[in-house]
């Protein structure tokens, strides 16, 4: 919770003899920070699926959220894009709580699920069309050429005709990010957005966020393909079954374990391997009697 400010107001028409009307207020939110988990708890019944998982992206970073299947990943980016209300905590989009203005927040941000909805019964330039008037975006040449560019981009521009019902599923992962990217929002929350994807177009997805984030968009990846994020995050927070374990640059994470020079993988499996995993590959790994 950040500090409070006293915020001094003069009602012009009646001031008094008293003074000025001194009120505690909200600090003003850090500008610099573009995404804000605070103290974030889903339960379902007796089961934390998170627990108290608190963490800042700022505004132009790629931040890796890395975990092994399960560890509360989706649960997380759900709650922090609204679609899944917190049992307690706060999410934060440019400083505003998405559960108090969600249509404003909403507006910031562009959310990409590991399975994306996208419109079987529509084409891939209709879909884009169909996102653009959700978000009110004028028709024209303008919103024309830019989804000329991204389906083009995505290697989806000979495909008119096909419905999305008919495509692989990294086609789907791709016109589910033109969908993101047709409106331009300042915040991404990516959900395995190479999942599926064959070389060429993972490399394209990487060298895209990379030069988005140049341009001061702020990405928040979440993945379980360590190589990803080794090559595009600066900082990077390791959740493990609902607990955020560790959070920090490479630098950061080699100086909490000790490990000079321990790659993402080595850090990522340090922090979250229980001694109940080490023991399971010992005895399985045992010479037998």
């Amino acid at each position: 919770m950040r500090p409070s400010s006293i915020v001094t107001f003069v009602d012009e028409g009646c001031a008094t003899a008293a003074g000025n009307l001194q009120l505690m207020v909200p600090a003003a939110p850090d500008v610099s920070v573009a995404v804000e988990a605070q103290h974030l708890v889903k339960s379902y019944g007796a089961v934390r699926a998170v627990d108290g998982v608190s963490f800042q992206v700022e505004r132009g970073e790629i931040f890796g959220f890395l975990g092994a299947n399960g560890a509360g990943k989706t649960t997380t980016l759900r709650m922090l894009c609204g679609l899944l209300k917190p049992t307690s905590g706060t999410a934060l989009i440019e400083g505003i709580d998405i559960f108090v203005e969600p249509l404003k927040a909403k507006a910031k941000l562009g959310y990409l699920d590991e399975e994306p909805f996208v419109h079987p019964h529509l084409t891939g330039r209709e879909f884009l069309d169909f996102v653009a008037d959700l978000y009110r975006m004028p028709r024209g040449p303008e919103r024309a050429e830019r989804t000329e560019r991204l389906l083009r981009l995505f290697e989806l521009g000979n495909r008119d005709g096909e419905l999305i019902g008919g495509y692989s599923h990294g086609m789907r992962q791709k016109i589910g990010l033109a969908s993101l990217l047709i409106r331009e929002p300042s915040v991404l929350l990516l959900d395995e957005p190479t999942n599926g994807l064959d070389p060429r177009s993972a490399r394209l997805v990487k060298d895209l966020l990379e030069e988005l984030a140049a341009r001061g968009t702020t990405v928040l990846l979440s993945t379980h393909i360590l190589e990803v994020a080794q090559a595009l995050c600066r900082r990077v927070a390791i959740i493990d079954r609902g607990h955020i374990t560790a959070t920090g640059t490479m630098e950061e994470l080699r100086a909490q374990t000790g490990t000079e020079q321990a790659s993402l993988e080595d850090l990522f499996l340090q922090l979250t391997a229980g001694p109940e995993s080490k023991e399971m590959i010992e005895r399985l790994l045992a010479p037998k009697p």
